[in-house]
Order: structure tokens, then sequence, then C-alpha cells
């Protein structure tokens, strides 16, 4: 069943495209029609594309991995960040820094950096400087959480990039397929979409379209993370039931060792008494001994 339908689609604008004269041939195959010098995107083909990216999403999601959300453009990034926040993804809404994919280790510092300022704020150390180093280190710490603050969590680089406005976006684009990193995209009609995995024809540039998008995508991530914390539940209550046997097996064979060493103790007992008589046999014949040489 599809995640979403043509009406959805339809009262959300997804439908509409950019001026003709500013097309991009490539996005010719997802086009269904050219209207008051505006082009129509066909619907039922981004209803076939939301459901496999949808799909896809899902899969890593129950894996446990990360998909970082990019949109940097005003209409779209307070809806990306609200919405990658409620299924627990990372985000980039206010500056894609260079480098944030190629040269992910330095970005883990500035993260780190601003974890050691939030520590000096705790233990009191940040109170110990002058005034005009906390004003300073205040204003650093601002920055860094506007710009990097959504992806503190990320300890490690993202399975998939989800990005509104691959134009706007070219730089994150351009590192993830560096990096192998899986593209899901809106791709408008003056867009090329080669550099993108996944394409979803459609309108980057109206709230509404975004949010329609963003919605089933979501809903297909929450799921996934559903269906992980089922089995790992499944897992937990699993581990116990298997350790049982274990256990009983454990005891079994202890109890047999511990039978076994008591049938061989009395054996041993039965044994020293007839050695001990041996021995005090021995001394006795050698007084005979010495009578006989006399």
């Amino acid at each position: 069943m599809s995640r979403t339908n043509f009406q959805e689609l339809l009262d959300a604008g997804v439908h509409f495209g950019h001026l003709a004269r500013k097309w991009n041939p490539k996005m010719a195959p997802y086009i269904f029609d050219q209207k008051n010098g505006i082009h129509i995107i066909d619907l039922h083909k981004t209803v076939v594309k939301i459901d496999e990216a949808a799909e896809e999403m899902k899969i890593l999601a129950k894996s446990g991995r990360k998909i970082l959300f990019v949109a940097t453009k005003k209409q779209a990034k307070d809806i990306v960040s609200e919405k990658a926040t409620s299924v627990g993804m990372p985000s980039v809404t206010e500056r894609w820094a260079g480098g944030m994919l190629t040269n992910f280790p330095t970005i883990r510092k500035a993260v780190k950096k601003m974890s050691t300022i939030d520590k000096m704020k705790e233990d009191g150390t940040f109170e110990k400087l002058a005034k005009r180093e906390r004003l300073q280190i205040d204003r650093q710490r601002a920055k860094l959480e506007k710009n990097l603050g959504s992806i503190r969590d990320m300890s490690r680089l993202p399975a998939a990039l989800f990005v509104v406005d691959i134009q706007k976006e070219a730089n994150a684009v351009k590192e993830a397929n560096r990096l192998n990193i899986p593209v899901f995209a809106m791709v408008d009609t003056c867009c090329d979409p080669t550099p993108v995995d996944f394409v979803i024809p459609a309108n980057d540039d109206a709230a509404k379209s975004v949010e329609c998008v963003l919605t089933a995508l979501c809903a297909a991530i929450q799921e996934g993370l559903d269906e992980r914390k089922l089995e790992k539940d499944k897992e937990a209550e699993a581990a116990p039931a298997e350790e049982a046997p274990k256990a009983e097996k454990t005891l079994r064979s202890r109890r047999a060792k511990a039978s076994a060493s008591e049938q061989k103790a009395p054996a041993s007992a039965e044994n020293a008494p007839a050695d001990d008589s041996a021995a005090t046999a021995a001394p006795a014949a050698e007084p005979a001994e010495e009578v006989e040489s006399k």
C-alpha cells in the first residue's frame, strides 16, 4: 500500500515545477505537461519514488543507522528540523560547513569543544575566568550550537543523506558522492538528478510540499525504529530462557563430578590401613634377622 496518494500530493502543491525555460532536460521522464510556462510534475511517478525511498529509509532505521537531513532554505529548514528531531535523526538547517562529511574528524573536534565548554560551566571553572574571556567563550559556544548543535550526537558518518533542493545543497551532495553515501532528495524540474541515488520529483520550494513528502518518509523511519525496538525486546526475553538450560546442564555436571569424587574417597580410605600394616610388619622382621646373625 502506498504511503501517500495522488490527491494528498496535489493538495500540497507537489506537482508544481519551475519555469519551462529554466528546466533541466534530464528531468524530462518526470514531467507530465507544461501549463502557463510552468512544468507540471507527474505525481504518479512521485508516489512510486516516495514509496521506494521510504522503504529504503525504513531498512536503514531498522539496522540502527543514521540519516542526515539537510535543508538550509528558509521555507524548509524549520519543517526539516522538526521532523528529523521527531524520529531522532540529525539535521543541518543553518549552514553546510565545508568538509562536514569529508573532514568529519575535525567537525567532531568542534563538537567536543562545545561539550568541554559545557563541562566548564558545570564544574565552576567558567566562573573563575575573566569577564572578557567568558564573553568570548559564550559567543563561540553559541556559534557552534547554531551550526553543529543538531549533529552533536552523530558520532560517525551517516548512512544516508536526505536533501531538500540539491542546487542549494550542492556541496553536501558532492561530499556524499565522494564518500559513496546514498543520497535521497526532493528534485525539482530545474535540477540535475544524476548525482542523486533516490530521486523524488517534487516541488522543493513550497513548505506544504516539503512537509507532505517528509511526513511519509518520517513515518517509514519510525516504523523501522519500532521494529528494531521490538526485536531487541524479543532478544532480551529469549536470553534468560536460553541461559536456563545451560545453567541446569552445568549444575548436573558439577553434581556428577561431586558424586564421582565421593566414590573415590572410600576406596582410598580402604587402601590406607593395608599400607600401614605392611609398614609395621617390616620393622618387626628386623630383630629376627639380627638374632640369626648373632
